[in-house]
């Protein structure tokens, strides 16, 4: 199978695949690109902070491009696969694809952030988003009120022990 590659695809499938439309997926590009540059200027693909040599993308990357490197880790959120199916479709081996996703996520994260677009992931960081009071959610401002006036389902008595049968029919 051919690896997947951005410049391949057709408008309906990068929203399929990505949940983005073309327009807003290459606007997100440059961004996540100088996101991902600053990033290998400090580190290696390894995690480990780089010395000596400089980052640059090989002839032979398994995700040359910019958009490729977006469509990789978009593809990976949205439709949550198997690592080694994921792979797959970008003709990587196991160990390569978790190395570029855990790479890519932190990225990406960064981007959304620096954009402005991030998900909120508390109230409170929603909250400051918004600018405004936001009650806790529903069940954490609810308290107990009287009785149910339900009717009451019968137990059965702590001293009941289950039969067990013989064989199996």
């Amino acid at each position: 199978m051919k690896a997947m590659r951005f410049a391949e695809l057709r408008p309906e499938e990068v929203l399929d695949l990505t949940s983005l439309t073309v327009e807003e997926f290459e606007s997100l590009v440059p961004r996540f690109e100088q996101e991902f540059l600053f990033h290998m200027t400090e580190w290696t693909f390894e995690g480990k902070p780089r010395d000596n040599r400089r980052y640059s993308t090989y002839k032979n990357s398994p995700l040359p491009t910019p958009e490729d490197r977006l469509l990789f880790v978009l593809m990976y959120l949205k439709n949550n696969p198997v690592q080694s199916l994921h792979g797959h479709f970008f003709s990587l081996p196991l160990g390569k694809t978790n190395m570029w996703i855990h790479v890519l996520l932190p990225i990406l994260s960064r981007t959304l952030q620096h954009m402005g677009v991030a998900p909120a992931r508390s109230i409170e960081h929603l909250r400051e988003r918004l600018e405004i009071k936001i009650d806790p959610p529903f069940s954490a401002k609810t308290e107990p009120r009287d009785r149910s006036h339900a009717p009451k389902i019968p137990r059965g008595n702590d001293s009941s022990i289950a039969e067990r049968r013989s064989g199996i029919p």
